[in-house]
């Protein structure tokens, strides 16, 4: 029985979409690629039970649709998945229903939006199957599992005219096998990402998602609403064959918040006692606040470089607002300590909340070019908030007549689409505003001083692309 998972080219005037094993959907004039890890790990589950998978990626392969859809005629799934979200899932129902024009394939959909309105895609498409909650690997081994020798199904599973219930997030994720980088093409992934300094690289995910798991805007907590993670030790091995087997370079664990206090300090120690530090560089998403000093030097000793955190917003009301559990204070000396143990702070803000004026608006644009130009961050990423379905901040403004549109087209970030007292050219510009500061002559002069090899060249040089990239994301209509 043949299994194929599945990323159809959706190409266009937008730019390319980075879609996949990604908790805010962006179109990029200057592509990245995210190694999805929940799908190849669904890819390994299923080759591992002695299905024939197919892995067809045609964004981070490039394709046009007509060469991706050759590729699906060639491999004749019995089963294709795919993973969508919310400003592509009606794309999605247009190529679904060419698929089944064509191909006698059951297609299975899986993803948050999918999770929030698992029904609209059933009635919107003729698409057989979702899969809700964030453990679609289990549950698509499940499914195939089912199809091919009729066994039960897990509960999160929905068809037409039924489903299983809830889904339920009691899997072990220790009992994963590694993940078959072949089978999964891993290196589509390996060089076009902004978060390496130097390739090849790829992804781990040893926790699935955040332990805060409150923020009212993340479209995760509907896939996530519980904190698991694997043993330290077992990324510790994971680690050890993506240096030995593929030669991989750098290595970002995309876990929502990476594991912290004992769980971290066991895992640095055994990084340190295999002597990976001396060929790897790690990456993590963190949150404000979670290390000491102490623990973000112990990171830097086992071979970090890259810590990932949210600041969202230069405003007190609005990190209260989102119940994100920090305050400005905390988020500066976060800063200033991970910076101070050598380690590479990056920072992603977001702006559109309805609540917030120009006044604070440029609060945070302020915030975001001192964290820079003072060099207690390296790198940031600044977006429009999107109130994705199933989040608490979609259901409050849908309740509050807050949203602009339901068209889902529409929320990708290239607009806010809920209602601000903020012009939407100001607010694009406010965007662009703080990659800007990557032109500012203090910036510039740190950056330079900072030079120590060939790698950091290439990396300004890619990141400086990026820049320029992102400053057209935001050009507005």
């Amino acid at each position: 029985m043949k299994v194929a998972i599945g990323y159809p080219p959706l190409g266009g005037e937008k730019g390319v979409p980075l879609l996949s094993q990604n908790r805010q959907f962006q179109w990029f004039c200057e592509p990245t690629y995210i190694y999805p890890m929940v799908p190849a790990s669904a890819a390994t589950l299923l080759d591992r039970h002695g299905f024939d998978v197919a892995w067809l990626d045609g964004i981070a392969g490039e394709n046009t649709y007509e060469q991706w859809f050759s590729r699906l005629e060639q491999a004749s799934p019995d089963i294709l998945a795919l993973e969508t979200k919310t400003p592509v899932v009606r794309r999605h129902w247009e190529i679904i229903k060419d698929i089944k024009e064509r191909l006698d394939s059951k297609i299975v959909l899986m993803g948050d939006h999918v999770t929030a309105f698992p029904e609209e895609s059933l009635e919107q498409s003729p698409a057989d199957y979702v899969l809700t909650g964030g453990d679609y690997d289990f549950l698509l081994d499940s499914l195939a599992l089912h199809i091919r020798g009729g066994s039960a199904r897990e509960p999160g599973i929905f068809w037409r005219g039924g489903n299983t219930g809830p889904f339920v997030l009691d899997h072990d994720l220790s009992s994963l096998p590694m993940i078959d980088r072949d089978l999964t093409q891993w290196k589509l992934y390996s060089e076009k990402n902004g978060n390496y300094k130097v390739t090849p690289g790829t992804y781990t995910m040893v926790a699935r998602d955040c332990w805060w798991h409150r923020c009212t805007f993340c479209s995760w907590t509907t896939l996530y609403p519980k904190y698991r993670a694997r043993r330290p030790e077992q990324l510790v091995e994971e680690i050890g064959d993506l240096i030995t087997r593929y030669g991989v370079r750098e290595i970002m664990d995309d876990s929502g918040s990476f594991p912290i206090g004992k769980w971290l300090e066991r895992f640095c120690n055994g990084v340190i006692e295999k002597g990976y530090q001396r060929e790897i560089r790690l990456d993590c998403n963190m949150r404000f606040g979670a290390c000491s000093l102490e623990q973000y030097r112990l990171m830097r000793k086992a071979g970090f470089r890259f810590v990932l955190f949210g600041l969202e917003s230069g405003n007190q009301a609005t990190l209260d607002r989102l119940d994100k559990g920090l305050t400005i204070d905390e988020i500066v000396l976060s800063c200033k300590k991970a910076k101070q143990a050598g380690l590479n702070p990056h920072i992603t803000i977001m702006f559109g909340y309805p609540w917030e004026t120009m006044e604070d608006v440029q609060r945070t644009v302020k915030l975001g070019k001192y964290l820079m130009k003072k060099g207690y961050a390296d790198t940031l990423q600044a977006t429009v908030v999107i109130p994705y379905p199933g989040t608490p901040l979609f259901t409050e403004c849908r309740e509050q007549g807050l949203l602009k549109t339901e068209d889902w087209d529409r929320y990708d970030m290239k607009e806010p689409v809920m209602k601000t007292p903020i012009p939407e050219e100001e607010l694009l510009e406010a965007v662009q505003s703080v990659y800007k500061v990557a032109f500012d002559p203090e910036f510039i002069v740190r950056k330079v001083i900072g030079i120590r090899s060939v790698d950091d060249v290439r990396f300004i040089a890619r990141a400086g692309r990026k820049v320029v990239g992102h400053v057209r994301d935001f050009k507005g209509k």
